[in-house]
């Protein structure tokens, strides 16, 4: 049974890859326009996730309509089914045609960061491409790496592991991530660290997020505060010409009061209201359909008894 399987993973595993590349020579301009049509019919299947998504929205707006939500839930979907087009391109990037695809703005503040020979972490979210963010910094400085969960099954894993790497990155898978990012920033790599997800009560630290508390990732706080390694935002946000300008905001302040809990508290908050602000400026970019707010920040009580709101709670989940 277990050789079945493995034969068959690797012929999934060959006829994804063979499909990544047939993608890859559909004209960008058609690949777009294909994924747009994309994510046009699939708005109108019927998935769970689709009610995660819509409901993300309609807490996330405060006064949003159930109209609206859906309208810029459609929009939501039509911006991944491009994405879905788009990602077999990173197959065709160079250093040569990478302007045809992606601009710059800020790269200078990158160049600064790195410039104190600490590495950099980039902070960003799942949000516009992020792949292809990857990608292009990867090309432009060719010194990156990106922590990342694995993909639960394991001939998608291994492709995308593929592309991620196909330009030079370092893949840093997210469980006991941190002696390797460690080792990266050592290496004054540049390390991207996606933000916005949802982890258990004993990882993270409780931030407001579009008017709710969403359990965040410490360990970027954590480690930026240990290495003194810089933090620079850097979004990709789609333009009308199908180009991505990947903006390369100053790097952050981190908040150094002495008091190691307090200060992790704060700059994730930081972090966290980065993100905000793109979301909010650019919602059909954002990834809503992530159970973002899974993790609760108040204990499930029993017998009717009322629930203790806490900043930090005990981590009840859905």
């Amino acid at each position: 049974m277990q050789r079945a399987e493995t034969v068959i993973e690797a012929f999934i595993y060959r006829l994804i890859r063979l499909t990544l590349r047939a993608m890859s020579c559909i004209p960008y301009p058609i690949a777009q326009f294909k994924g747009k049509a994309l994510g046009v019919v699939a708005y109108f299947i019927p998935m769970s996730r689709k009610k995660v998504a819509l409901e993300n929205i309609k807490e996330s707006f405060a006064g949003i309509t159930e109209k609206e939500a859906k309208r810029l839930l459609r929009k939501v979907y039509i911006h991944f089914g491009r994405m879905f087009f788009e990602i077999p391109h990173i197959l065709k990037l160079t250093p040569e045609n990478l302007d045809r695809y992606v601009t710059f703005e800020g790269r200078e503040n990158l160049e600064e960061a790195l410039g104190k020979g600490k590495g950099v972490f980039v902070l960003t979210a799942h949000f516009g491409n992020w792949e292809i963010l990857s990608s292009a910094v990867t090309i432009l400085f060719n010194r990156s790496a990106v922590v990342a969960r694995p993909a639960d099954y394991k001939p998608l894993d291994r492709v995308i592991n593929e592309l991620r790497t196909l330009h030079g990155a370092e893949i840093i898978p997210k469980q006991r991530a941190m002696r390797q990012i460690m080792s990266a920033v050592k290496q004054e790599k540049i390390v991207g660290i996606l933000l916005d997800q949802n982890v258990d009560w004993y990882e993270g630290v409780f931030v407001p997020f579009l008017g709710r508390w969403a359990c965040t990732n410490k360990g970027l706080a954590l480690i930026a505060m240990r290495t003194r390694t810089p933090v620079v935002p850097v979004f990709p946000v789609r333009q009308k010409d199908g180009r991505y300008r990947i903006i390369v905001e100053k790097e952050i302040g981190l908040k150094d009061t002495g008091d190691k809990n307090g200060d992790v508290d704060v700059n994730t908050e930081i972090f966290t209201r980065v993100i905000e602000r793109y979301v909010k400026k650019y919602p059909d970019h954002w990834f809503w359909f992530h159970k973002r707010w899974k993790t609760k920040n108040y204990c499930e009580w029993s017998h009717g008894m009322p629930r203790p709101s806490l900043s930090s709670g005990c981590g009840a989940e859905d």
